[in-house]
């Protein structure tokens, strides 16, 4: 019986394993697949900067166990994963320190534009994003929204329809920021646009200064 338990144990995660590489192969279409390459010390940040991302990082590891023991990693929960926002001039620093997040954890990365996601035309933004998460809802991956600034710089005091469309597609990003099961980090120049109601969904917010700011 329990020869028989580990068989059917090997062929869930084998078939899990499927299933996440044919997601993976979906997501390829929609997203830019980042090959980890930094480390600790390819990031020039201030003490504090790498401390909250020290923590950020133990906290998704500890998220990550806690999945795998109630032998749900990688399935859509419909819970709180981790929404991180990662702000600054430094973009560089953001995208390196989403690397070696991605390396500690052994989760593939991948990118996403929200520039090229954003649309013009009523309904596409939501469209476009529909697609990004549901290809990554079970493909276990850590999802990196670039260039934020794109879409939630139009969040503002609605005006006319399209400031309304603009808010009804950023609403519906945090909607599925919060139910991915996994690390979502956005990634942004700037915190302004980012209203309370939004940086209140966030678990943390990492300031990425300049390099003249850090050596200053």
């Amino acid at each position: 019986m329990r020869r028989l338990g580990r068989w059917f144990g090997t062929l869930n995660e084998t078939i899990g394993q499927i299933c996440r590489a044919r997601n993976q192969l979906r997501l390829d279409r929609l997203a830019q697949h980042i090959e980890p390459k930094a480390s600790w010390n390819d990031l020039e940040l201030p003490e504090e900067t790498r401390r909250l991302l020290e923590e950020i990082c133990a906290q998704a590891e500890q998220h990550q166990h806690t999945r795998e023991c109630q032998g749900n990693r990688h399935k859509i929960s419909r819970g709180p994963g981790i929404n991180i926002l990662f702000y600054g001039d430094n973009s560089n620093s953001k995208l390196m320190a989403a690397e070696v997040i991605a390396q500690l954890l052994q989760t593939p990365l991948y990118r996403v534009d929200l520039s090229a996601v954003a649309s013009k035309y009523i309904g596409e933004t939501e469209k476009n994003l529909r697609r990004v998460f549901n290809a990554a809802d079970n493909a276990g991956v850590i999802l990196f929204l670039d260039e934020a600034d794109a879409l939630f710089g139009k969040r503002s005091e609605v005006k006319d329809s399209h400031d309304r469309y603009a808010n009804i597609a950023i609403n519906y990003l945090l909607r599925r920021m919060e139910a991915y099961c996994g690390l979502v980090i956005l990634a942004a120049e700037n915190k302004d646009p980012f209203d309370e109601a939004a940086l209140q969904r966030m678990h943390a917010t990492v300031n990425f200064p300049s390099q003249g700011e850090i050596h200053g």
